[in-house]
């Protein structure tokens, strides 16, 4: 969650992202997405996990894991 500090820095705000496979464009520009599980804020620089058939980015490797298992329970993803 951006705070004031945040806002004084003059962060540009949040981007607008198309996730590919092993790279993504942007298409908006920004600094940051939020993460589709936590809403946790995720600087561009530090943006590393998504998923390219929901369109979805993830704060960590275990918040990807952890929706990749959701997924995969529900069969919206098959191995």
């Amino acid at each position: 969650m951006m705070n004031r500090i945040d806002k004084l820095f003059g962060l540009k705000g949040e981007a607008r992202v198309r996730y590919n496979h092993g790279e993504f464009q942007v298409l908006s520009p920004g600094d940051f997405v939020r993460c589709a599980v936590s809403g946790q804020i995720i600087m561009m620089a530090d943006l590393r996990y998504w998923n390219v058939d929901l369109q979805e980015p993830y704060a960590n490797s275990a918040i990807a894991m952890k929706r990749y298992v959701e997924l995969r329970q529900k069969g919206r993803i098959r191995v």
